[in-house]
């Protein structure tokens, strides 16, 4: 039977072409599976070992003329991705006691360079500056310890991850198979990462029930290929879980976005308190249904939008502070807006007209935090000109980002906290962070962290930012503190 169009498009045979991107690999960077570093103790782990082996065959059968490798253990920036600069580099396992086993290898410079440009050119921050130790990490030399062996006929580019949104990770992975095709390249994207480090009480961080969970999803996803679900991964999950390598695998991912490929789930261990996770994604054509990005992109406007919906009468008094700050520099009254906020709701409005006490307002983007500020008590004569002025502090003058520009308003999501009164309180046993946010101070200085925030869910946990935040050490002694409650609106 003749094949349809689609179906020749998708799969054309295995020799369907000769360059750009030829394979994904996920694989982990344990130094123990290294014999002169492991002493014997690399047998724990035979099965990865294996599967490893079997990787490096795959790659040494497609013979590529470049090998990308995304390291979580090179140079890394919150809103910056380095790429390796130079033309070679080298490394060795002296760190690990194993200073002879060592690597050398040579930098695929102009691809590295294409890369930064493309991302510069869809407003990414990306490039070769910043390089703090020119050394290859053990992210990189695990995966070429096994590869060398096979295969040695290539030029390497080494790129850091970033505190960038999961589909910024994506999106540079798209970006690689775009130079590899512009440049007439064979190339094999490697993720290197390890899964959760808190999978057995005698692991390295200790045991999270968050471990395990997240290395059965991760193997779940990776397994079936379904690299859209990549991008739902909590921040809060993947912290608990400590792992190390889910924005390597996302990267890689990318560079395979509308590609067909054959998937084969190698393997997974968990036996040193680590997961270790091994897939391959040999391509075999291009397969427009698997354009990830777009399918997650629409999946999330339209999600943003019911949200958005929903919205209270706090929340879109603080959305359209922030709106109209951005694009105009100005700040709005309440008695200007009121009425378009409030949008024919039989509501109440005394708090908001009546009251005063503090608020903050958080602003969230792709998931991840975009701005926070507020006043821990009432600064101004209502509770609806709180929100006004700290939405436009969140959005512009939080110093921990840059302020937030107008392209950026579509894709906001932002929560506004009013806080009840603060009570001092005797020890930590009279908090919960669940229910009580808690202000630390200590002479001058002053902490607060409200209170059910993903990722913080012991009091101890509550206690450590707080103190951080008043620039006191975590275990700083003789605080006095407070605790207090709020209303949350979405």
């Amino acid at each position: 039977m003749d094949l349809s169009r689609r179906e020749q498009e998708c799969f054309p045979g295995p020799d369907w072409r000769t360059m750009g991107i030829l394979a994904g690999f996920m694989v982990p960077h344990p130094p123990l599976i290294v014999p002169a570093v492991g002493r014997g103790g690399e047998a724990e782990i035979e099965e990865t070992t294996r599967a490893y082996e079997k990787v490096a065959e795959e790659i040494a059968e497609l013979k590529p003329d470049t090998i990308v490798i995304s390291s979580p253990h090179t140079v890394m920036y919150a809103d910056y991705f380095h790429i390796s600069p130079g033309i070679h580099a080298a490394g060795d396992f002296g760190d690990f006691r194993a200073k002879r086993v060592k690597f050398e290898v040579k930098y695929d410079e102009r691809f590295a360079m294409q890369w930064a440009n493309h991302a510069a050119a869809n407003e990414i921050d990306a490039g070769v500056l910043g390089e703090k130790d020119s050394r290859l990490d053990h992210g990189t030399m695990v995966p070429l310890f096994f590869i060398t062996k096979r295969y040695t006929d290539f030029k390497l580019v080494r790129i850091g991850l970033s505190g960038f949104s999961l589909a910024t990770h994506y999106r540079m992975g798209q970006l690689a198979s775009t130079v590899a095709d512009e440049l007439g390249r064979r190339v094999v994207f490697v993720g290197s990462g390890d899964l959760s480090h808190r999978t057995q009480e005698y692991g390295p961080y200790g045991f999270n029930p968050a471990g395990p969970v997240y290395d059965e999803r991760i193997m779940d996803v990776m397994g079936r290929g379904a690299f859209d679900e990549l991008l739902d991964f909590e921040d809060a999950l993947c912290e608990k879980a400590a792992e190390c390598g889910h924005r390597s695998f996302v990267m890689m991912a990318g560079s395979l976005d509308r590609k067909a490929v054959r998937i084969e789930k190698l393997v997974h261990q968990d036996v040193t308190g680590v997961g270790y996770g091994i897939c391959s994604y040999i391509v075999e054509g291009e397969d427009p249904s698997r354009n990830f990005l777009e399918k997650w992109e629409d999946r999330e406007q339209a999600r943003r939008q019911k949200v958005r919906e929903a919205e209270d009468v706090y929340v879109r008094l603080a959305r359209r502070s922030l709106e109209n700050y951005v694009k105009k520099g100005e700040v709005i009254s309440w008695e200007e807006v009121k009425e378009e906020v409030v949008d024919g709701r039989d509501i109440s409005l005394d708090e908001l007209e009546n009251r005063r006490a503090g608020a903050f307002v958080s602003i969230h983007k792709e998931g991840r935090l975009r701005g926070c500020i507020g006043t821990i008590s009432a600064v101004r004569g209502r509770v609806a000109d709180e929100i006004i002025e700290n939405a436009v502090s969140a959005s512009t003058r939080d110093p921990r980002f840059d302020p937030i520009e107008e392209d950026e308003l579509p894709y906001l999501e932002i929560s506004v906290d009013i806080l009840g009164e603060a009570e001092p309180i005797q020890s930590e046993t009279d908090l919960d962070p669940d229910r009580y946010g808690v202000i630390v101070t200590k002479g001058i200085r002053r902490g607060l962290l409200l209170p059910h925030l993903d990722g913080v869910d012991t009091v101890e946990e509550q206690l450590s930012i707080a103190k951080r935040k008043a620039g006191l050490m975590p275990d700083e002694e003789g605080c006095q503190l407070e605790r207090f409650e709020v209303v949350r609106h979405h």
